[in-house]
């Protein structure tokens, strides 16, 4: 984030929005400092500000500094909906940036979301994928879940599956919404959160 002083904060924002080159509306600020002035002379307002580019361009340098540090030649690719930034990395070894069960994978994850949203103060939905690794995943996830909640629905008994990502559970969670007699919650803490398949009557 930027500081930026002005007369007014109509005055600061066009001068954002003039830098940063976008509109007005597409502007995050808090208001820092105002100052009042005497008479309305040597009135100040001071604000920090930033946009969408800006978490683009922290993410972006954030997460290539780290390889270039580890000598290890990775490509970035960010994709941006509705303030959700998806990373795409590709690398020259994959498997290594995934780890074993996708943990190294989830680490990245944790790490550059803690450290975005320590830059920006505030909650940013992040998702570290590697060459279509996590949509595969959720691929087999939710294969494996229709499976046993068609099991739950024939013996109306309850189960749990195993211990994922808050991602995962998530696709999971979306995917057995509309199935009949079948509700899904989350039970656990940390790494050991998981979904539970219900029966519903």
């Amino acid at each position: 984030m930027n500081i930026y002083t002005g007369k007014t904060l109509e005055d600061v924002l066009k001068k954002v929005s003039e830098e940063k080159k976008v509109s007005i509306e597409d502007i995050t600020y808090q208001i820092i400092e105002e100052k009042s002035g005497f008479l309305g002379l040597g009135k100040l307002i001071t604000i920090s500000a930033y946009c969408k580019n800006d978490i683009k361009d922290f993410i972006y340098s954030y997460l290539m500094s780290y390889f270039e540090n580890i000598n290890m030649d990775v490509s970035l690719e960010i994709e941006e909906d509705n303030n959700f930034y998806k990373l795409i990395l590709n690398g020259e070894n994959n498997a290594i940036l995934i780890g074993k069960n996708g943990q190294t994978l989830q680490a990245f994850n944790t790490v550059i979301k803690a450290a975005v949203s320590g830059k920006f103060k505030k909650r940013v939905s992040i998702l570290v994928d590697v060459n279509g690794y996590k949509d595969k995943k959720y691929k087999k996830e939710c294969y494996l879940a229709e499976r046993v909640a068609k099991t739950v629905v024939r013996t109306k008994t309850d189960a749990t599956l195993d211990p994922m990502p808050n991602d995962e559970r998530k696709a999971v969670h979306n995917h057995l919404g509309n199935f009949s007699h079948i509700s899904t919650i989350s039970e656990g803490e940390g790494n050991q959160r998981r979904l539970k398949i219900c029966f519903v009557a």
